[in-house]
């Protein structure tokens, strides 16, 4: 069995290594060839989270788990309250295979979510990224972006505003003009993400201008909400998993309202593969609702214990 520790992490998967193995498997679950099992989260009391996701991708050969939560004390210990390990198995024999830290991997899978979508669904010609939410998951949103488009400017606002500066150096990092805006500037940007943890919508039909495209990449729980419904309503609606983004990402509340059904929304792996035209033309509005599925660990903690071995820094043990 192979173990890659936490600490390895970020000197072998890059922010392309996980874009590419999340558009595989993206691809493989829009052909049926991969399928994510139901989530399990328990409520552990104090605000603590803990839950699995899981999957099977037959063509990539990758059965694991991803065992993880949220941890709010963890940040007076010292460690990041998000805390989670990939466990990948034979899915011939059900062997465990490797071990794989998941925090930082968890980061680059959802930013690599994101910047599919964009790179698909949001215009050529997009020069101003706009981002709500400034906390740590942003960095990575960031850095994804900026990979598949020639971003000029970035505008971002948060409901904390003292916390937008450390977004402002990421931004200065990459070479990019950054300005802290109210939401209404939000209508300057040809591309929005979204990347909160709020129980109530912040970014408003008003907003945001046709022709944009919108990354909602922070809805991935029951009762979450990051937008106005009317967005879902205006737009093309794209998303990783048709499941999951009815029942608990960014359009359980649109289809509980009555304004769109399952049928108005299209996973994006059909847009990868061809079987989807995406985006039709430039005023069209769309939105990608990223809720966050198994699959995507699975996908990224294979590509990473691959490039372990590659380096030669894979851990073996007898287990």
């Amino acid at each position: 069995m192979i173990i890659v520790p936490e600490k390895e992490i970020a000197g072998l998967m890059t922010p392309q290594a996980a874009f590419e193995a999340v558009e595989k498997v993206f691809g493989a679950m829009a052909r049926g060839d991969a399928y994510n099992f139901p989530v399990v989260r328990e409520a552990l009391g104090e605000g603590r989270q803990y839950g699995f996701k899981s999957g099977l991708d037959r063509v990539g050969a990758v059965l694991g788990v991803k065992a993880g939560g949220y941890f709010p004390g963890n940040a007076g210990r010292g460690i990041p309250n998000h805390q989670s390990t990939v466990y990948l198995f034979d899915p011939d024999s059900g062997k465990p295979t490797a071990v794989v830290g998941g925090n930082l991997l968890t980061a680059l899978r959802t930013a690599a979510a994101a910047a599919i979508s964009i790179d698909r669904l949001a215009r050529k010609d997009a020069k101003v990224l706009g981002i709500v939410g400034a906390g740590h998951q942003s960095a990575f949103q960031l850095r994804a972006a900026a990979m598949v488009r020639g971003f000029e400017k970035v505008i971002a606002w948060n409901y904390h505003p003292e916390m937008l500066p450390k977004l402002g150096e990421v931004a200065a990092e990459i070479g990019l003009p950054f300005e802290a805006v109210a939401l209404d500037r939000m209508v300057e940007a040809a591309v929005i993400i979204t990347i909160t943890s709020s129980p109530a919508a912040s970014l408003m039909d008003a907003h945001v201008a046709p022709g944009t495209h919108l990354a909602c990449m922070g809805t991935d729980t029951v009762g979450k909400q990051e937008v106005e419904p009317a967005l879902l309503a205006r737009a093309t609606v794209f998303t990783d998993e048709l499941a999951q983004s009815v029942t608990l990402g960014e359009a359980q509340h649109a289809v509980a309202a009555g304004l769109i059904g399952e049928s108005d929304i299209t996973e994006i792996g059909k847009v990868i593969n061809g079987d989807h035209p995406g985006r039709t033309d430039d005023d069209q509005l769309t939105l990608f609702d990223g809720t966050g599925v198994g699959l995507q660990d699975l996908a990224v903690a294979a590509s990473v214990v691959d490039l372990a071995r590659a380096a030669g820094s894979a851990i073996e043990v007898d287990f």
